[in-house]
C-alpha cells in the first residue's frame, strides 16, 4: 500500500511500528480498527507497536471517532501525531543575508531570527554564526538543545543530498566540498552546550533517552530553491503531484516536487536554470557567458540600476525599490520576466506542471507580468491549459517550512523511525 509522498507501506507482519506511524501522520487510518484493516495485522500486534510509538513520545489519543461497527457501540479513540515531543531548527541562507527558526514538528514556527550573513566569508564563520543563532533562538523559544531533533538548513547551490555538500556552487566560494553538516552540527552543540559522541558529526542518529555521551543531532542539507518548492507544495497545494518554483533573488534556481517528493537528478544538478544559455554576452559568475542569470536575476537587474545612477547592490535592494514603485526598476524587472518566462516555456513543456510559482526578491506583479507574457506565447496550449502561475504563499519563511518538513519526513521514515526507536530502547 502507498502512504505518504508515494511511499510504500508494508502489510501483514511485516507492517512496522514505523509503517503505522506512517499510516497515522498521512492520515490514510488513524485508529486501533483502521491500522489492523490497513496492514492486516491482529488487534493485540497492533497494540504492541502502538505502545512503542506511545512510550516514545510519537503518537497521542485524541478525540473519539466514528463507530467503526454499524451495529453501533462505543466510538473508536483516533490517534494523533504528537508534535509536542520534539523541536526542528532550520535555516536558509542567501548570499547576504541568513534567517534561522525553531519549528515544531508540524511546522509552526516558534521563533525566528533574520540577520546579516555573507557567504561570501565561507563556511567556517557562517556555519559557526548559525550555531549561535540557533542555540539564542532555543532560549527564546523556551526549548531545551535536547530537544531538537534535527537540523534543516537550505543553500542557494546545487547539494549532493547524499552527502550534504554542494558540489562546484557559482556563487558560494569556498564552499564546494565542504562539510556543511559536520561543521553546523558541532556549531550548534558548541553554542548549545551538549555533549557529543567522539568524533560525531552532524549525520548521526537521533539522541537517546539514556545518559552519557549524546550522538550528534542530524543535519539535512538541501538547495534554497528545492527546499522552497517543498515547503509551498506540503503547505499550500498537496494534491499537485507537479509542483514547479522559481527563484529569482541575487541568482535564478527552480526546485520541483514530483509525486510528493523533491526532484534532484542524478546529483542534485536539476533546476539549475539560471545557467541556461540565452544568447547574451553577457558574463556570468559562474564564469561563462550568456546565462540566464547574467542578465534575468535580482543581481543582473542591479547592475542594470547601478549603471543608470540608481542605488543597487543586490537582489534585495531591487526588492525595495519595487515595493516603492520605481519606474526604472519596474521596467527592467518586467523585461527580466520576459527573459525568464522564454525559458520557462521550455521548462514547462518538458514537466507539465499544474502550479508554477516564482519566489525571491523579484516575484512582484512586474515580473510575473513579464513572464506570463513569454510563457505563455511560447509554450504549447496544451502546456499551460491546467497551469497555474501564481507568486509564493510563504514568501521568505518558504525555505526555512521545507527545511523542516525535509527533517521530519526524513526522521520518521519508517525505516528511519524504526532505527530511532531502538536507538531510544522502546
Amino acid at each position: 500500500m502507498t502512504g505518504r509522498a508515494g511511499r510504500t507501506v508494508k502489510a501483514g507482519n511485516q507492517a512496522s511500528a514505523g509503517d503505522l506511524l506512517e499510516l497515522v501522520r498521512s492520515g490514510r487510518a488513524t485508529t486501533r480498527g483502521a491500522l489492523q484493516q490497513a496492514t492486516g495485522l491482529s488487534r493485540a500486534t497492533v497494540g504492541q507497536r502502538l505502545d512503542r510509538l506511545f512510550r516514545a513520545g510519537w503518537l497521542r489519543e485524541g478525540a473519539g471517532g466514528p463507530v467503526d461497527s454499524p451495529l453501533g457501540g462505543r466510538p473508536s479513540i483516533t490517534l494523533e501525531f504528537d508534535d509536542a515531543h520534539a523541536v526542528v531548527l532550520a535555516a536558509d541562507l542567501d548570499t547576504r543575508h541568513g534567517r534561522a527558526a525553531v519549528l515544531t514538528l508540524t511546522g509552526e514556527i516558534l521563533a525566528e531570527h533574520t540577520g546579516v550573513l555573507v557567504i561570501d566569508e565561507g563556511p567556517e564563520t557562517v556555519l559557526g554564526e548559525l550555531g549561535r543563532w540557533f542555540a539564542e533562538l532555543l532560549e527564546k523559544a523556551g526549548h531545551r538543545a535536547e530537544e531538537v531533533c534535527g537540523i534543516g538548513l537550505a543553500v542557494p547551490g546545487p547539494v549532493d543530498s547524499d552527502t550534504g555538500r554542494v558540489v562546484q556552487p557559482p556563487i558560494m566560494p569556498g564552499w564546494d566540498g565542504y562539510d556543511i553538516r559536520g561543521r553546523l552540527g558541532r556549531a550548534f552543540a558548541e553554542h548549545a552546550g551538549l555533549r557529543t559522541a567522539p568524533g560525531a558529526g552532524g549525520g548521526g542518529t537521533a539522541p537517546g533517552m539514556s545518559g552519557g555521551a549524546r550522538t550528534a543531532v542530524p543535519v539535512l542539507v538541501d538547495n534554497d530553491a528545492n527546499l522552497m518548492a517543498y515547503g509551498e507544495q506540503r503547505s499550500g497545494y498537496p494534491d499537485c503531484s507537479a509542483f514547479a518554483l522559481v527563484k529569482v533573488s541575487t541568482g535564478i534556481g527552480a526546485g520541483m516536487v514530483v509525486g510528493g517528493s523533491i526532484y534532484r537528478g542524478v546529483d542534485g544538478g536539476a533546476g539549475d536554470i539560471g545557467h541556461i544559455r540565452v544568447g547574451a554576452d553577457a558574463l556570468c559568475r559562474c564564469g561563462s557567458y550568456g546565462c540566464l542569470a547574467a542578465v534575468a536575476s535580482g543581481g543582473a537587474v542591479a547592475r542594470r540600476l547601478a549603471e543608470a545612477g540608481v542605488p543597487a547592490a543586490s537582489g534585495s535592494d531591487v526588492r525595495d525599490l519595487l515595493t516603492s514603485g520605481h519606474p526604472e526598476a519596474m521596467a527592467l524587472a518586467r523585461e527580466a520576466g520576459r527573459q525568464v518566462g522564454d525559458v520557462l516555456a521550455t521548462v514547462v513543456t518538458l514537466l507539465n506542471p499544474g502550479v508554477l510559482m516564482i519566489a525571491g526578491d523579484l516575484a512582484g506583479t512586474p515580473f510575473l507580468t513579464g513572464v506570463r507574457e513569454l510563457l505563455y506565447q511560447r509554450a504549447l496550449p496544451r502546456s499551460t491549459a491546467h497551469l497555474d502561475v501564481v507568486t509564493s504563499r510563504l514568501g521568505e519563511r518558504a525555505g526555512l517550512v521545507g527545511a523542516g518538513a525535509l527533517v521530519v519526513e526524513y526522521l520518521y521514515a519508517p525505516e528511519r523511525a524504526e532505527e530511532r526507536l531502538a536507538a531510544l530502547g522502546v
